[in-house]
């Protein structure tokens, strides 16, 4: 299971981190990737909405980008039901 969150680091360079509960006790890796400057929830790295997405919005979000880049193929289909199949998947 991965959560991913993107958020602001202060000058501080102090963060305090709330663990869904549904993620499991024990052991765990935290990775910090720099956020490419446009390619936040919006265009210019800021969030228009009044909340911001989770993760799973997010990951949808930036898929869809890079489709429209052509960065990775977008999903062809022949009739609604193998859509709807692709979308129960």
């Amino acid at each position: 299971m991965t959560i991913e969150q993107t958020v602001e680091i202060p000058a501080s360079h102090r963060l305090m981190i709330d663990v869904p509960r549904d993620i499991p006790t024990g052991r765990t890796i935290l990775a910090f990737t720099p956020a490419p400057v446009g390619e936040d929830i919006g265009m210019d790295g800021e969030c228009h909405m009044d909340h911001t997405p989770n993760a799973e919005t997010a990951a949808a979000i930036r898929e869809g980008r890079a489709m429209m880049r052509g960065e990775i193929p977008s999903p062809t289909f022949h009739s609604l039901e193998e859509l709807l199949a692709d979308l129960r998947s």
